[in-house]
Order: structure tokens, then C-alpha cells, then sequence
């Protein structure tokens, strides 16, 4: 997606974290209307597989978004083969 940015999410977010799923943490800037942020999710949804999880308004404008997407078998098998120390 480009014009967005990846960034931190807040604090709270981190705790519903699963490993059945990929994170994607976005940051929307204030001039990103939610008609245009509606559409270009909606895109990211239809294409890619990502669903919206959370969404954060701050008084700037700005958002932060949180998308995941169901990992997939291969990337279970990459986790799986990975050394336990």
C-alpha cells in the first residue's frame, strides 16, 4: 500500500497478537480521507487477504490500523523447521 506507513502499534494491541495470523501495523496520515482509506483496505482485503482488525482515530487526523491475514501452510512449516534453543 503505498502512502501508508508501517509503524508501532499502541501498547494494547500487542496483547491479541496470535501466531496463526501475519500483522500488519499501518499508520494513515491526517490527509487520507476514510472514504479513500475504506478503498484502498477494501483493496487490500479483496487481493492480498488481509482483513481489518482495529482502527485508532487520533485527534490529528491520523490513524493507526491493524490487518492480519491467516498464515499460510507454507509459513507454518518455515516456524515448524526453525532450531528451539
Amino acid at each position: 500500500m503505498s502512502g501508508h506507513q508501517r509503524g508501532r502499534m499502541p501498547a494494547a494491541w500487542e496483547a491479541d497478537l496470535s501466531d496463526e495470523y501475519d500483522w500488519v501495523p499501518l499508520r494513515l496520515p491526517p490527509d487520507v480521507t476514510r472514504v479513500s482509506a475504506s478503498i484502498r483496505l477494501s483493496i487490500e482485503a479483496e487481493y492480498r487477504g488481509w482483513e481489518l482488525t482495529r482502527v485508532r482515530l487520533y485527534t490529528d487526523g491520523s490513524r493507526r490500523v491493524l490487518l492480519r491475514r491467516r498464515k499460510s501452510a507454507s509459513d507454518w512449516a518455515r516456524v515448524d523447521d526453525q532450531p528451539t534453543s
